[in-house]
């Protein structure tokens, strides 16, 4: 598989905009003019080759070796194709991102994945706040895809998701799935306070919350066939990373009655 491998050299003095290092983008420009690529946020006009060592030719996979939490945007709109970051990003990683696989190596900061459509996003650390969710002008968080932390989330994991399935293997912070339209929030280790915050519809997944809204209603335990078939659908595409198979039956809450009632808090312990 070809590809680019950036290779840092130098520590930058400055925080650094790599939304022009994926694939598609790098595909049809000579190496020379991906040296001169601003990649700076100051007016100094830091350049890539200030920073990088780059080898291999434009393909379907760029590599970042080096990384670090001052590196902003990596991945952002990536459409096909692969991304391997060797350690920390910094802010909105894989914003609006289309398709293509985004394999981070160590921590995230605020909201990586935002506005994802598609593709998967796998994170062997933990990430900030806003997993999923949304910035400023969007009108949803996440509409599909898949953001899988092999770590701990930060608050506000999946606000206003429209589609697409989170899922963390640590535990999630407070307020997780706040005005959630669709779509799946999965923890391992637990939800934090008031998870589903006047969420309309979607999933949750845990096998406790810290604090339940007193708007969601306890509607018994349920044996769901769509949990098994979601099991087997995250066991095809992330392999040894998914999760544990669910049991077969859960608790479930509906919720949130303050809006229209029809998303769902999922306990999976006995």
């Amino acid at each position: 598989m070809s590809g680019l491998t950036f290779r840092l050299t130098s520590a930058p003095s400055e925080r650094l905009d790599l939304s022009h290092l994926t694939p598609h983008k790098l595909a049809s420009m000579p190496l020379p003019d991906v040296l001169k690529l601003n990649v700076g946020s100051t007016k100094n006009g830091l350049k890539i080759g200030d920073i990088f060592a780059v080898s291999g030719q434009p393909g379907d996979s760029v590599r970042i070796e080096g990384s670090t939490n001052r590196f902003d945007f990596v991945g952002a709109d990536l459409k096909h194709g692969s991304m391997i970051i060797e350690g920390d990003v910094g802010v909105s990683a894989g914003r609006s991102m289309r398709g293509g696989r985004l394999d981070i190596r160590g921590d995230a900061g605020t909201l990586l994945g935002t506005g994802l459509s598609g593709g998967e996003i796998l994170l062997k650390g933990s990430a900030g706040s806003q997993v999923g969710g949304l910035t400023p002008g969007d009108k949803f968080g996440m509409t599909g895809g898949i953001i899988a932390i092999e770590g701990d989330a930060g608050d506000r994991a999946g606000e206003r998701i429209r589609r697409g399935t989170i899922y963390i293997r640590g535990k999630c912070g407070d307020y997780a799935g706040a005005r959630m339209v669709g779509g799946t929030i999965w923890t391992e280790l637990g939800f934090g306070m008031e998870p589903g915050m006047l969420m309309r519809r979607g999933t949750l997944i845990a096998p406790s919350v810290e604090r339940m809204l007193p708007s969601f209603a306890d509607a018994g335990r349920h044996d769901l066939v769509v949990l098994r078939i979601l099991s087997r659908y995250m066991a095809s595409v992330l392999g040894p990373l998914a999760p544990r198979a669910l049991p077969g039956t859960v608790r479930k809450f509906a919720g949130d009655l303050a809006t229209i009632g029809k998303g769902e808090i999922l306990l999976t312990a006995p």
